[in-house]
């Protein structure tokens, strides 16, 4: 079974957030990185672009496809992690931390109680995968 902490809020389009403040921490899932597989580039979106929940941010290739990326909250982008432009192989070491994509100052931090709980999460990728 794919690692699911229980702090994280959860996506059914399998990115997670870790919420600090005002800020929503944002990436995808164990469960995503292992279902793509090797990941070779992150396209990533530029410090200051806005995103509604749930609107692309932008996409994950990996050796054996192309994924969009989507932002579970509406904000504005406060920060990228410029690391995966040069390590995008840091999404599958390490998902929930090196790995982690975008940080978002959330315009509506209500929008984070929609999201998934872990215990949620996990039974949504069991329900997918049966």
């Amino acid at each position: 079974m794919a690692n699911v902490p229980e702090n994280l809020h959860y996506s059914k389009d399998h990115e997670w957030v870790r919420v600090e403040g005002d800020i929503a921490v944002v990436g995808i899932t164990d469960y995503a990185q292992n279902s793509l597989g090797d990941v070779v580039y992150v396209e990533l979106p530029k410090v200051g672009e806005e995103f509604a929940a749930n609107e692309s941010f932008g996409s994950v290739e990996s050796v054996k496809a192309v994924s969009e990326v989507f932002s579970p909250v509406s904000g504005t982008v406060a920060e990228v992690n410029e690391v995966l432009n040069d390590e995008p192989e840091k999404v599958n070491g390490d998902s929930y931390g090196e790995g982690w994509m975008i940080k978002v100052r959330m315009s509506n931090s209500g929008e984070v109680d929609s999201l998934l709980t872990a215990a949620e999460y996990e039974d949504f990728t069991k329900a997918e995968t049966e």
